[in-house]
């Protein structure tokens, strides 16, 4: 597992692209975890039946990308996720590929940035949007 890192600077502007494969192991995986077995998301049959006409993926998939961005890439490593909303504006498909723009839009006190969070797919279609708040790294671990 990487090590904290010493604390870094923070800048509005500062972003993060993330790009991940939605695929039925990722989709399978995630509704034991989640305990969502809704059958819109794993059952070829009766998602053929809804007005998508085949899987979908989790919403939520894309809130535990984000997670992964914040936690591992950008702020980093002892970040703390404080919140988060959600715009699902398109449904996403089992074979797209999404991907995640996180930018810093505006620095608080006491270590918190909020930060815009952008899914597309591979078609350049917005699939969800939101803000994030997050408790900047530094404070979280002793030097």
């Amino acid at each position: 597992m990487p090590e904290p890192t010493a604390p870094q600077t923070y800048a509005v502007g500062q972003s993060c692209r993330y790009s991940h494969l939605i695929d039925d192991a990722l989709v399978r995986a995630f509704a034991e975890v989640s305990g969502d077995r809704n059958p819109i998301h794993l059952d070829d049959a009766v998602a053929a039946t809804s007005k998508f006409g085949q899987r979908i993926a989790h919403g939520a998939i894309l809130s535990s990308l984000i997670s992964k961005v914040f936690g591992m890439d950008m702020p980093g490593i002892g970040t703390v996720y404080l919140s988060q909303t959600c715009n699902y504006k398109l449904p996403v498909f089992l074979g797209d590929t999404v991907t995640l723009e996180a930018t810093i839009t505006e620095l608080l006190p006491k270590s918190i940035a909020r930060i815009s969070t952008v899914f597309t797919k591979q078609t350049g279609e917005v699939v969800m949007d939101g803000v994030a708040e997050v408790k900047l790294p530094g404070w979280l671990f002793k030097s």
